[in-house]
């Protein structure tokens, strides 16, 4: 499992995903089919993220409305960024247009 703050046209969300990087071909097809075309990925420790979002990580897990390919853990822009610093938190960025 990865875990990855996702810019696109509307805003940061947090995404958790089984494919095994962000720069994933068929991570891209599964974004552009949710309208996500053009983004800018950061991947984070997904223990950072399971320890900064406790009981809602779990539930976002166990939710069966939505699959493992692409689960979205935080779609409030704002709250991704006051949860982590881009200079300690994320990884090298991935561009996907």
């Amino acid at each position: 499992m990865k875990a990855g703050i996702v810019f696109g046209g509307s805003g940061p969300i947090l995404v958790l995903t089984t494919y095994e990087s962000l720069e994933d071909a068929k991570f891209a097809a599964k974004l552009a089919s949710k309208g996500i075309g053009k983004f800018i990925a950061y991947e984070v420790d997904l223990e950072l993220v399971k320890k900064k979002y406790g009981q809602h990580f779990d539930a976002v897990m166990k939710d069966v409305k939505q699959s493992d390919d692409l689960r979205v853990l935080d779609y409030n822009g704002h709250n991704v960024f006051l949860n982590f610093s881009f200079s300690k938190d994320a990884k090298t960025p991935i561009v996907h247009e």
